[in-house]
C-alpha cells in the first residue's frame, strides 16, 4: 500500500496549525516532503531555509482551520 500524500500534507498542515506562535509561524520539525508539497501549493513559506520556523498563508491557515 503506497502512503496517500494528500492525507500526509493534510495532517502535517493541521500539526503545523496546531503549533503556531507569532500569529502565523510555526516549526519546521515535520518531514521535509511534505514542507516542499505544501509549499508548491502555496500553503507555507519556503521551507528550504535556515529558519526554524515556516510562516503559513492566508490559504495556508484557513485549510488549517
Amino acid at each position: 500500500m503506497e502512503p496517500d500524500d494528500d492525507k500526509i500534507d493534510a495532517a502535517v498542515l493541521a500539526l503545523l496549525y496546531l503549533t503556531l506562535h507569532d500569529d502565523r509561524r510555526a516549526w519546521k520539525g515535520v518531514p521535509w516532503e511534505a514542507t516542499d508539497r505544501l509549499h508548491e501549493r502555496g500553503l507555507i513559506s519556503n521551507p528550504k531555509t535556515e529558519a526554524k520556523s515556516v510562516v503559513l498563508s492566508d490559504d495556508g491557515m484557513a485549510e488549517a482551520e
